[in-house]
Formats: structure tokens, sequence, C-alpha cells
């Protein structure tokens, strides 16, 4: 059975890599950072992908392809912050709670209406909404959230 710190341990490096890069880290580089053989490393990945936590591998490799509230690939979710636009949000819910990895910053959302196609931004600190073009705009989900993971690309 994995240990559960260092699984926390792992969750808090990927989530650190994101925040700082805009991208996940390898399984080889969690290896280095733990000081495990790169084999280590990618089980580390794989046991801490497998309790269940909103994040996956792309199909068949051992990458992250999403690993909430990021997302490794690019989404119509584009963040922005200080001026930087290199992460992508996992989806529309979590492009709002992108801002709890930045404290105190301001996190840009820029996206595209999936109904109308219209652009759509966001500005959110420490989760609140600073600004919202076009104003009162609102979100809804098509697919009932029992069926969220059975219905995700990667899940």
């Amino acid at each position: 059975m994995p240990d559960p710190q260092e699984l926390d341990q792992t969750f808090h490096f990927i989530m650190q890599s994101f925040v700082e890069r805009g991208q996940g880290p390898h399984f080889t580089e969690i290896a280095k950072a733990f000081a495990l053989t790169p084999q280590q490393g990618r089980q580390r990945l794989r046991d801490l992908m497998a309790v269940g936590i909103p994040a996956w591998l792309h199909p068949g490799t051992d990458l992250i392809a999403s690993f909430a509230p990021f997302n490794n690939l690019p989404t119509q979710y584009r963040i922005t912050v200080d001026g930087a636009q290199k992460w992508f949000a996992q989806c529309a819910l979590e492009s709002m709670a992108m801002c709890w990895a930045f404290p105190g910053k301001l996190v840009q959302v820029d996206a595209n209406c999936l109904q109308s196609g219209d652009p759509l931004h966001l500005e959110i600190r420490d989760g609140v909404i600073e600004r919202a073009d076009p104003p009162g705009m609102c979100g809804y989900i098509v697919v009932p959230y029992r069926d969220w993971r059975k219905d995700s690309a990667f899940a």
C-alpha cells in the first residue's frame, strides 16, 4: 500500500510544477525530486493517480494529461497570471478554482462560450470575481454529476 505522506509530497510537487512552469512534471522529474529511480518515480505517479483525485494520465502513457485544476494539454480555458498565459484549466469550474493556486494574484480566465462561441472573460482574486465580461454570465453542466467520470475523455 502506498505511503500517504509520499503521495501527499508527490501531489504537492506536481501542483508546484504546474504553478511555476505551466505544465506538469514527467515521472523522471518526480523521481529526481525524491531521489528515486525512474521506475520508482513512475510508480509514485501511478499510485497517486489511482487514489481517485480529479486527474488522469494520457491514455496508454505515464504522461499527466490533467491534474485539477490544471490541464497539461491546451483547452479553451486559457489562464493568465501576472501577464503570462501559460496555464490551461481542466474545465470551466476548475478555471474559477485556479485562483487558489495563485493566492493574492489576479487570475484571468479567457474562453469561448460553448453554446454561442462568444468570448468570455473573468478576473478572479482569492475566490472573488472582480470582473466578468459579459456581466452576469453563468455556467451550466449538461452531464449529470454521477456520469462525470465515465464521460471523461481520459478517465
